[in-house]
């Protein structure tokens, strides 16, 4: 039997990469292939990964130079009482109340509105002028009405008072004591944020290049600084987070312990977004608003703050459908709402299901918030999630305990820390024996990252948060 002549196997390999009937390999083996096919450019399966863009939308960012930032808040222009309570009876249509803890700021000639939804005797609502203050917690009413219908009774326990005029006799003297200007003084305190990439100089003499294209514009080959860029993306994300997610921490608490120095107990933690609203701003507490007379409520305790015309909702997907789909019940044509509007109905229209804001009394604008969205971070919480919160746009006019001055700033900025000498806005530096760094023997590159910074809400009640 003669030896046939197997192709494949008599092979002459070419000097250049020329497609050749003496180069081709028939008999293809995978194991026996050094140099596989691969994609020089990264496919971005999870688009734009970064979450930093909030405070960008709705903030600024201006120095501090101090550990402790403090600025004063406009008080209520006019006083009202609830539960105030009556010492007695009423006797010859006059009565005494009491405010229960406190200075009353009511004075002796001011004329006052009385209310009582318990009353059953009397007028539940009644007038008179204030005609004795008979202890610091109390005073002592002259009723407008009949002697006989006047007053409340004298177990009542839920009458609201306040303020709206006054009236003096003929040749009578002038009013007795003043009002102070009653400020409300809130502080915050800047944390430092850092964070760190590190390369040894082995693997930086391994050079593996790839094509990139991130979500700050840049584009181009990259090989090591792949991850320290990617490093840089990730703490900018967390400059935005801590500030929104940021608390003190508790006078009793481990982290203060942890962070306070040597035997220095220094307080600890900031007062971010979330927690600044959820104490003194409005809480939804029942997931998110989902019919039109859940934002009239809103819109209401709007009304009893500081009534900003333009507000700006900041929602997870689900609030978002929400809002798109009670909008579009309120069309009455089309099943389901689908006309939204009149339009020539063609075969190349794309029908817009969504909505980008209404107006009700105020302007809502809506925008999606990819951080709320996201299954790695506030998007994969199964249970006391936010959904969105409700930011005023604009500014605001407070004074500033520290530069001693009025200043309009908006609703919500960052301070960082800053002097001549010192910006630690955003810090980055190199250290180690390689690539370019020479300033100890370590045989790596690191790259640092530091901030330190805090949020400041300023009139935190024109805030809504909506939370589950």
């Amino acid at each position: 039997m003669s030896v046939l002549s197997v192709p494949g196997y008599q092979l002459t390999p070419s000097s250049v990469k020329q497609p050749l009937a003496t180069n081709y390999i028939n008999n293809f083996d995978f194991l026996n292939q050094y140099l596989p096919d691969t994609y020089e450019k990264e496919f971005e399966r999870y688009g734009n990964r970064s979450i930093a863009s909030f405070l960008r939308m709705v903030g600024a960012e201006m120095p501090s130079n101090s550990d402790m930032i403090k600025w004063a808040e406009q008080g209520r222009l006019h006083t009202q009482y609830t539960g105030v309570t009556t010492t007695g009876a009423a006797a010859a249509g006059s009565q005494t109340f009491d405010i229960g803890t406190g200075t009353c700021v009511f004075r002796i000639g001011q004329t006052v509105i009385l209310s009582s939804a318990s009353e059953t005797t009397n007028e539940k609502t009644q007038k008179g002028i204030i005609t004795a203050l008979p202890a610091d917690d109390q005073f002592t009413v002259a009723f407008y009405g009949a002697a006989a219908s006047s007053g409340f009774a004298a177990a009542a326990t839920d009458i609201i008072a306040f303020v709206y005029g006054s009236e003096f006799k003929k040749g009578s003297n002038g009013m007795l004591g003043s009002l102070e200007a009653q400020d409300d003084i809130f502080e915050n305190k800047p944390i430092i944020i850092k964070d760190k990439y590190a390369v040894s100089g082995s693997d930086m003499a391994q050079i593996g290049w790839v094509e990139v294209t991130t979500e700050n514009g840049a584009t181009g080959y990259l090989w090591y600084l792949k991850s320290e860029h990617e490093t840089r993306l990730r703490f900018e994300d967390y400059l935005e987070m801590a500030m929104v997610e940021g608390v003190p921490a508790d006078s009793s608490s481990a982290a203060l312990t942890y962070l306070s120095t040597g035997a220095t107990t220094t307080a600890a933690g900031t007062e971010g977004m979330f927690h600044t609203i959820s104490n003194r701003g409005n809480v939804w507490g029942g997931g998110y608003p989902t019919t039109l007379a859940d934002f009239d409520a809103i819109i209401q305790r709007l009304d009893k703050q500081g009534s900003i015309q333009e507000n700006a909702l900041f929602v997870n997907r689900e609030f978002s459908f929400s809002i798109d789909d009670m909008l579009a019940a309120q069309n009455s044509y089309g099943a389901g709402g689908t006309s939204y509007g009149l339009f020539n109905n063609s075969e190349q229209m794309a029908l817009n299901l969504g909505f980008s804001g209404f107006k009700r009394g105020y302007e809502f604008y809506k925008t999606d918030w990819k951080y709320l969205n996201d299954p790695t971070l506030r998007g994969g919480l199964s249970a006391g999630n936010v959904n969105g919160v409700l930011v005023p746009a604009g500014s605001t006019t407070v004074y500033d305990m520290v530069l001693g001055k009025n200043a309009k700033r908006p609703f919500l900025h960052v301070r960082y820390r800053a002097s001549e000498a010192e910006d630690r806005r955003y810090k980055t530096w190199m250290t180690g024996s390689a690539g370019g760094a020479n300033n100890s023997d370590l045989d790596a590159m690191e790259v640092h990252f530091l901030s330190e910074r805090a949020l400041c809400t300023m009139g935190a009640n024109n805030f809504f948060i909506f939370e589950d």
